[in-house]
């Protein structure tokens, strides 16, 4: 019997649009067998789920994880960390580090976009990503989609945040040595998110030699060339293989709800066994 699985899922505690609980019901709706909520920079959306009311998932496993951002020239670079350990007082510290940068990068972000004659204040955002959030790029883009500024978050992206654009501001970076190294201290297995995104093959030989342990091979924005040439690099350098819909329950970007793009729980497993036998790397 198959059974799917979705590893690269965002809560409203970073820049997803539903709270922890709705994923989960979603996720048991939809019939899944694992998720991994992997929110930006803070695990504040697997903590509440670990320490919500609802203990009964009804078959459904909730991998603990993280997705890191850094930059590098011309590209950012997405690590995800798998089975993190969320007590870990060493993550916790340079979360806490994120977050406070995170904010400080948002209100730079917006008076950028102002300048540019966009009506927007910094309490606005605040007001779309809550005070318990994560704020990213995402939150400042709703305010401008509801100010009619844009059709969609997508569209303010490509005019104004992605990076090199007007609005966009750098964040507070951390290396990608010092994500591994991190997700390490965390006892997690670091996995290069979304490859084909970083439209730099170069760079995802260089992510891989310097330590990552898994590659995302299925993700929405995969050609079907690109998953396969993926999944071809991750076997020949005895990667974990792993996937998800990179989902955020955002109106305008695929998939808009849980179900739609999954992985078998076959790779599931192999991750799960990886981080049982000291993240030696192969498996």
């Amino acid at each position: 019997m198959y059974m799917a699985s979705d590893l690269h899922i965002h809560t409203d505690a970073s820049d997803g649009m539903l709270a922890p609980q709705m994923i989960v019901d979603m996720a048991i709706q939809a019939g899944l067998s694992h998720i991994a909520i992997t929110d930006h920079d803070t695990i504040d959306g697997i903590q509440a789920i670990y320490q919500g009311d609802n203990k009964d998932y009804h078959g459904l496993t909730v991998i603990p994880g993280i997705e890191f951002s850094t930059d590098m020239p011309q590209r950012e670079i997405h690590i995800l960390g798998y089975y993190i350990d969320i007590k870990n007082p060493i993550l916790r510290k340079q979360l806490q580090v994120l977050h406070v940068n995170r904010r400080d990068r948002a209100r730079k972000m917006v008076l950028k976009v102002a300048a540019l004659g966009y009506d927007i204040h910094y309490d606005e955002v605040l007001a779309v990503a809550g005070e318990k959030s994560t704020i990213g790029r995402p939150h400042i883009a709703r305010v401008l989609v509801e100010k009619n500024y844009f059709p969609s978050i997508s569209s303010v992206f490509d005019v104004l945040l992605e990076q090199n654009r007007p609005g966009y501001v750098p964040h507070y970076k951390l290396s990608v040595a010092q994500i591994i190294t991190l997700i390490h201290q965390a006892n997690g297995i670091p996995v290069l998110a979304h490859p084909g995104l970083i439209a730099d093959d170069s760079v995802v030989l260089d992510m891989i030699h310097s330590g990552v342990q898994g590659l995302e091979v299925y993700h929405p924005s995969h050609t079907k060339s690109q998953t396969k040439e993926y999944l071809n690099l991750a076997e020949k350098y005895h990667l974990a293989i792993t996937g998800g819909s990179d989902f955020h329950a955002t109106p305008d970007r695929f998939p808009e709800k849980l179900g739609i793009f999954t992985i078998p729980d076959e790779l599931v497993l192999n991750l799960q066994r990886l981080s049982m036998i000291g993240r030696g790397g192969c498996f």
